[in-house]
């Protein structure tokens, strides 16, 4: 299976391409997640815009340098797992980068949801490491669940 995503030029965000990798093997601890959509807004803007300055270009290495993985919010299923606490088919709300696919390191997992738990991502803004399950959370409702991927973010700040 390969892994597509988009990549964009970090000192011109008009210029991008997608990249295609073959699925990473998984090690100990993480899990690949089927990333199923994504909202853009102009928040996705601000990401590739000030990414230098507020660290967003940390939370999904680019391929190689000068090119940069803009994140979005969005939903995403685990297709495979080697993570303690997270099983295939669980869903997951959170920030991902626009891709085919995703592997996340899941650090505690519970019945609400994960935290992202990658060394990288560590000095980061919690909110962005947060991961909820559809599942349970009270919030989630499936008739709404593209307006979800829009407006949910502007709260969980």
């Amino acid at each position: 299976m390969d892994v597509q995503t988009l990549e964009v030029r970090r000192d011109d965000l008009r210029t991008a391409r997608v990249v295609t990798e073959p699925a990473p093997d998984l090690a100990a601890g993480e899990a690949l997640l089927r990333v199923e959509r994504f909202g853009l807004t102009a928040n996705n803007i601000t990401y590739g815009a000030l990414g230098d300055q507020l660290g967003y270009w940390r939370f999904f290495a680019a391929s190689e340098d000068g090119w940069g993985r803009i994140p979005a919010w969005g939903f995403a299923e685990v297709v495979a797992s080697a993570a303690y606490g997270l099983p295939e088919g669980r869903r997951a709300f959170g920030y991902l980068p626009m891709a085919s696919h995703v592997v996340l390191r899941p650090g505690q997992a519970g019945a609400h949801g994960f935290t992202e738990a990658s060394p990288h991502r560590a000095e980061l803004p919690k909110t962005y490491n947060t991961y909820s399950d559809p599942a349970t959370d009270p919030a989630y409702d499936a008739e709404r669940e593209e307006a979800l991927l829009l407006l949910r973010p502007l709260f969980m700040l």
